[in-house]
């Protein structure tokens, strides 16, 4: 259990320290991304407010991409963030990778935010 318990105090210490240097603004929203064992979900915050302006995840995607890997979901994921985010004039984001490594899903989800037209 004192294993368990001080991964997740370094787990959080990790995002205090990510999260320390970022806010997002009404002009440049907070792209957080969080990822679990099964699904991936990013959301546009406005820190200065509170609110979430943008909210996708793996689950509201269609059923023909269950079939695709993880990585591949996490860039459609980033793809819908960033259309519904140009759609509402959302051009420019921060990226909040919170307590996870720039790699794998954390980065496909900034690529297909990047690929639709947002700039990271």
């Amino acid at each position: 259990m004192k294993t368990i318990k001080k991964l997740n105090q370094v787990r959080i210490r990790r995002a205090r320290r990510t999260r320390a240097k970022l806010s997002g603004t009404a002009e440049s929203p907070r792209l957080a991304v969080y990822r679990s064992n099964r699904f991936v979900s990013a959301q546009l915050i406005d820190d200065d407010k509170g609110n979430t302006l943008i909210f996708a995840s793996t689950r509201a995607l269609p059923k023909t991409s269950a079939k695709l890997n993880k990585s591949a979901a996490a860039f459609l994921v980033g793809e819908v963030v960033g259309k519904k985010a140009i759609e509402k004039g959302i051009t420019k984001v921060v990226f909040d990778r919170r307590s996870y490594k720039f790699h794998g899903r954390v980065k496909s989800v900034a690529d297909g935010a990047k690929k639709s037209g947002l700039k990271i």
